[in-house]
């Protein structure tokens, strides 16, 4: 397995750094790693956001960091920390999607994800017997939309 680059580092954080500058130091490297933005190749990107999820995961919660600060990435084994080298290009760019929104134009990979609030829920009260046999019900309520 190679050696994994230092958490602070992949950032371009102080040892010190709060939450707030963790948070700030990961969009703005998320943002550089967009293959909008990105001069290298698409697989170079991913790799650097793969990093950089995997940095911002560790030192954001405080005891992952902790773990981290003490005994460094052999301190995580186990720890719960994920493998983001699974990830695909789809993957990495939805959760990049999820992070900053369709704002910036999408990316052209994975599926299109509804945007939020267009959900609708209610409860419905079955019976037993409904649940087992199967039953059609026709429901309504109101709910708002945008106006023209």
């Amino acid at each position: 397995m190679p050696d994994k680059r230092d958490y602070y580092e992949v950032l371009s954080v102080d040892r010190t750094a709060g939450p707030d500058d963790i948070r700030r130091a990961y969009r703005r490297g998320a943002l550089k790693c967009h293959p909008d933005n990105y001069k290298g190749d698409k697989a170079e990107a991913e790799g650097k956001f793969k990093e950089l999820a995997e940095a911002y995961e560790v030192l954001s919660d405080p005891q992952k960091r902790q773990l981290y600060d003490r005994y460094g990435h052999a301190g995580l084994r186990g720890a719960g920390v994920h493998d983001f080298s699974s990830m695909g290009a789809g993957d990495i760019f939805t959760m990049f999607a999820d992070i900053f929104g369709e704002a910036l134009g999408g990316f052209g990979f994975g599926r299109r994800r509804p945007q939020r609030g267009y959900d609708l829920a209610t409860e419905v009260e079955l019976t037993l017997e409904e649940v087992a046999s199967g039953v059609d019900r026709t429901l309504e309520f109101e709910r708002m939309d945008f106006c023209d």
